[in-house]
């Protein structure tokens, strides 16, 4: 069921964004080489605790998860492009670390992505993060009151195509309230002009994920983590919005923290 939040229900709902954001940025500072991956997720375990808040991913266990997931990230390292379990891994230079992260503050969820290279750049890496963070710039655009799920889904999908990268549409974005994922789901391609017409009070997350060579994935043995079929790279970029009268509110901007 897709529920509308009031005008006070989107400000109650700000303090959750921010303190994802400022999870995210401080994550982003501490993804060097020689970190290890397991080092991250006990950062953010940390900031959750200090902040009062809740994991949402730490008993999160869904059909397509083989257990409780048991961390507070996703880490997924070069050709893990999505749902990458923590791991006693060590970060190495030139590595593609996108990192997912959601919580709850005061009963309400928010949820956002990054994607960062760790050392030296390769090119195509930063090309194939730079369209993940195009994509959702100009999905956020069109998330406005009177337009079209399917506006949003088409948005990101003409930025991809347009890099030369296909579209999985198995996982995308999702309603966000006081859980972590709810209806209505916001694929990373469609039709404009189709689908669920966007409204004032509308939350969701919009996630745009790519990778370098390819669209399809398979489950690693871990029986979480989600890799690209041809060892190819892939990057994930993603914040929770509002739908308002004007404006989209970005709950997650780690710009405004």
């Amino acid at each position: 069921m897709i529920e509308l939040k009031t005008p006070a229900e989107v400000e109650a709902m700000k303090p959750a964004g921010r303190f994802v954001a400022s999870v995210l940025t401080a994550l982003r500072e501490a993804a060097q080489v020689g970190v290890n991956l397991l080092d991250l997720d006990a950062l953010a375990h940390r900031m959750i605790k200090d902040a009062g808040g809740e994991s949402c991913y730490i008993d999160y266990h869904p059909s397509f998860g083989a257990s409780p997931f048991g961390k507070v990230l996703c880490t997924s390292v070069n050709d893990a492009v999505l749902h990458g379990l923590p791991h006693d891994y060590t970060l190495r230079d030139g590595d593609l670390l996108s990192v997912d992260f959601a919580a709850s503050i005061d009963g309400w969820v928010s949820d956002s992505a990054l994607s960062v290279i760790v050392g030296t750049p390769d090119p195509e890496d930063q090309r194939v993060i730079d369209t993940t963070e195009r994509a959702l710039a100009a999905a956020i655009e069109v998330a406005r009151a009177g337009n079209k799920i399917g506006d949003i889904s088409a948005t990101i999908a003409d930025v991809a195509h347009g890099e030369g990268y296909r579209v999985n549409t198995q996982f995308g974005g999702h309603g966000v309230g006081r859980t972590m994922h709810g209806d209505p789901h916001v694929a990373n391609d469609g039709r404009a002009g189709r689908g669920l017409k966007l409204q004032p009070g509308l939350v969701i997350a919009i996630e745009p994920w790519f990778m370098r060579g390819t669209d399809e994935i398979y489950t690693d043995q871990d029986g979480w983590t989600l890799r690209s079929v041809d060892g190819s790279r892939g990057a994930h970029s993603e914040h929770t919005i509002a739908i308002t009268e004007g404006d989209p509110i970005v709950f997650t901007d780690r710009a405004a923290v």
